[in-house]
This record gives structure tokens, C-alpha cells and sequence, in this order.
């Protein structure tokens, strides 16, 4: 049975989805914006910003669902401009020491103009 995860401590779903969804002991995390939950707006900055907003918000989806970074085995990275690879790498890496496997994907846009989003998928 999947069970729907909600907290106040990460952005509102801004559509028809969930924030994430626990099935047996796999979470599936939609993908995060830099996204302030307090204010829920967009917020303002470069790429260092946004992913550590991001990274913040995933952090409080993973521990509603009883989960840790440790426990993500797989993530899915949108970039906005490929040139900015390193330096998201660079903040990447401090929050996702267990090295998950990824994909990391230059796209056209994203939703807002966001800069980046990030998707992950955690098992116990």
C-alpha cells in the first residue's frame, strides 16, 4: 500500500502530485525546486542557493518518511545550463555522501525558471 508524505518543512506540491510517495520500503521524492516552504516562493539567488534550498527540502521529505541522505540510492538532476556542473557538483556531494547512483541532465527549462531540480528515490 503507498502512503502519501507531507510536510510543512518542504515546498507544497504546486500540481496534481504528491510532495512524495512511501511504497513498502522504497520513497519516491517528486522533484524539488528551490522552493522556500515558509514563505512558498520561488527563491532568489544563483545555483549555490538553489540546490542548498533544494537539498534542505529533500532533507525534510526524506525525515518525514523516516528516511536519511544515507538512504537515497538514486537521483535524478535537471540543470538548467550544463556550465554550472561544477559548482552543483561541488554542494552535491556535501549532502549525498553515500554516493547514489544519478543521472544529470542539462534541460531546456524548469518550472519557475529554477536553475535546478533535483528527484530522488530512498530504500530502507
Amino acid at each position: 500500500m503507498n502512503k502519501v508524505i507531507s510536510t510543512e518543512n518542504a515546498p507544497k506540491a504546486i500540481g496534481p502530485y504528491s510532495q512524495a510517495i512511501c511504497a513498502g520500503n522504497t520513497l519516491y521524492c517528486s522533484g524539488q525546486i528551490a522552493i522556500n516552504p515558509k514563505t512558498n516562493t520561488f527563491i532568489d539567488g544563483g545555483i549555490e542557493e538553489q540546490t542548498i534550498q533544494i537539498l534542505k527540502n529533500i532533507g525534510a521529505l526524506l525525515e518525514a518518511a523516516g528516511f536519511s541522505y544515507n538512504d537515497v540510492v538514486k537521483t535524478t538532476c535537471f540543470l538548467a545550463n550544463i556550465k554550472d556542473f561544477v559548482t552543483f557538483n561541488t554542494i552535491y556531494e556535501q549532502y549525498f555522501i553515500s554516493k547514489p547512483a544519478r543521472s544529470c541532465v542539462a534541460v531546456k527549462e524548469l518550472p519557475k525558471n529554477a536553475l535546478v531540480e533535483i528527484e530522488v528515490i530512498a530504500v530502507k
